[in-house]
């Protein structure tokens, strides 16, 4: 019964910014991952970004140094703060988490699509 609600995708142009926030709900535990990928047309879904509940981040080497990721446990959200974005950033950007708790849990949002574009 764990959902994600994602937002903050949309057009913008090279160089622009962009914030994505992804809200989790339900049974959640402390102990999670949340993180974001993304599918760009014709490519595999990729890792772009991904923190652990205590605040350890693994960034793809794509975007290191122009995207940040960020969580609020309290709020059970995680952001994704994109900065000097380029064509190539254009892409359906995927929330997930995974819950190590009793059991695995994995769960994976509908998806936001984030165009770069002039």
């Amino acid at each position: 019964q764990v959902q994600l609600v994602e937002s903050g995708g949309g057009l913008v142009q090279p160089g622009g910014s962009l914030r994505l926030s992804c809200a989790a709900s339900g049974s959640i535990f402390s102990d999670n991952t949340m993180g974001w990928y993304r599918q760009a047309p014709g490519k595999e879904r990729e890792l772009v970004a991904a923190i652990t509940w205590s605040g350890r981040i693994n960034y793809a080497d794509s975007v290191k140094g122009r995207f940040a990721i960020s969580r609020d446990n309290a709020k059970n959200t995680v952001y994704l703060q994109m900065n000097s974005l380029k064509p190539e950033d254009t892409a359906v950007y995927y929330c997930r988490i995974t819950i190590h708790a009793d059991k695995y849990v994995e769960v994976w949002g509908q998806g936001t699509l984030v165009t770069v574009s002039s």
